[in-house]
């Protein structure tokens, strides 16, 4: 009996501790602030992680903060519901700060990510956002929060109203809505959490932005009435560091970039640069559109006295 009872307790032990393990780690990795200034425009750090027996990729995105199209752009042939057990993959948490660095939230819907800048300690956060469908976009321009809401209420729009037969949805855990709501000047779009997590780092939205409930929790806590919000479209960023020349390219999701190699380089042209890159890594980065930050740097070449 007192074995069968061990036995138990040991099983429960395992149980809780997975549990404990899985809540603590689906807090997402990058709630920390970054510091960041005009020569230091690149954070995080790549990690690695290996897949474990039953785990997704939409697991190892959510347990790292990330989008699923950051995920899934790094193992593109990788069946998203099936990645090999014990392998090792690289997890892309690393980034280019995209655009003009200034005070508040700057959104690159080209990147499906969200940054929330505090010019008064110098730091950066950032997370994984959800975008609008490409019938329903999200609009690019300069906002300011008009409105912070807990546990809003969802007006359905009249586009969906023939598929959920109702007007409103209250708050609760079916509300597509999330948590919390902050609103984006006079528009119908906002920023806020939502009930089906596996929608970030999708094009599933009716313009809207949506984080990850745990995500909207902490930005919430730290944007008022009034913060700025600029959301930008730019699938390619670019970063000199040193000796080094760093690209970071994405998908063109919304269609807008006619031809992406001939983007980036006007890029580089406009970065004074483009004359420190070695065109062959140029090349396989537009051609790999894995969404990490690249050194396509020239190597240097050593000199003798």
């Amino acid at each position: 009996m007192q074995r069968r009872i061990f036995q138990l307790f040991a099983v429960a032990v395992v149980f809780f501790s997975i549990q404990w393990l899985a809540d603590n780690r689906s807090q997402g990795a990058t709630k920390e602030a970054y510091y960041f200034s005009n020569s230091k425009r690149m954070i995080g750090s790549v990690q690695q992680h290996v897949i474990q027996k039953n785990e997704t990729l939409l697991d190892v995105a959510r347990m790292y903060d990330l989008g699923f199209n950051e995920i899934q752009d790094m193992y593109p042939k990788w069946d998203p519901w099936i990645p090999p057990p014990g392998a090792k993959i690289n997890i892309p948490s690393q980034w280019i700060l995209p655009g003009t660095v200034k005070n508040g939230i700057l959104i690159n819907l080209a990147e499906l990510r969200l940054y929330f800048f505090d010019n008064a300690n110098g730091t950066v956060m950032t997370f994984p956002i959800g975008i609008g469908d490409p019938k329903f976009p999200t609009p690019e321009g300069e906002f300011k929060i008009s409105s912070r809401i807990s546990n809003p209420t969802w007006t359905v729009p009249p586009s969906l109203r023939h598929k959920y037969k109702i007007w409103t949805v209250p708050p609760g855990p079916e509300n597509p809505l999330g948590e919390f709501w902050l609103g984006l000047g006079d528009s119908n779009f906002g920023i806020h959490g939502t009930d089906f997590p596996w929608s970030i780092g999708r094009l599933a939205s009716q313009g809207c932005i949506r984080l990850y409930p745990e995500d909207i929790r902490v930005l919430f806590d730290r944007v008022q009435v009034g913060t700025s919000v600029k959301i930008i479209y730019e699938p390619v960023k670019i970063s000199k560091q040193a000796d080094k020349v760093y690209i970071e390219v994405h998908k063109d999701v919304y269609g807008k970039i006619k031809h992406l190699p001939s983007y980036a380089m006007i890029r580089l042209y406009q970065e004074k640069i483009a004359d420190l890159v070695d065109l062959e890594k140029f090349s396989l980065s537009i051609q790999s559109l894995a969404g990490i930050p690249v050194n396509i740097a020239r190597p240097t070449v050593a000199t003798r006295n």
